[in-house]
């Protein structure tokens, strides 16, 4: 549905692109969640979103987008697993929120057609 096309794999460059938002001076202030945790909640809540936008989504619809957001995660596990069990700061915290919120842009975008 979309970890096939290319506006997922520009976003996914664009991750990899900004693995320096990552790295944390011991300066920064952290906050109680990790990363994992971080992506985790984020993309569950663009996901529901999502669906709660789309309520046109047949069951095997929703199945295949569940599939795709494991994909997902796990794409950005492998990029940030430097970073993946370290407690985040706010500036990683906005980054995160407005990725999940343009993997969510590309899940709109192939419903739109899907459902077109």
């Amino acid at each position: 549905m979309v970890t096939d096309k290319a506006a997922y794999i520009e976003l996914m460059n664009y991750l990899t692109s900004s693995k320096e938002v990552f790295l944390t001076s011991t300066s920064e202030q952290t906050l109680d969640e990790t990363l994992e945790v971080l992506v985790e909640n984020e993309i569950a809540t663009q996901i529901i979103n999502l669906c709660s936008q789309h309520d046109d989504l047949e069951t095997n619809h929703r199945s295949i987008i569940v599939r795709e957001v494991d994909g997902i995660v796990y794409d950005m596990q492998q990029v940030l697993a430097d970073y993946w069990h370290q407690n985040v700061t706010p500036s990683q915290v906005e980054f995160i929120t407005e990725f999940t919120s343009l993997i969510k842009n590309v899940f709109d975008s192939a419903i739109a057609d899907l459902l077109d």
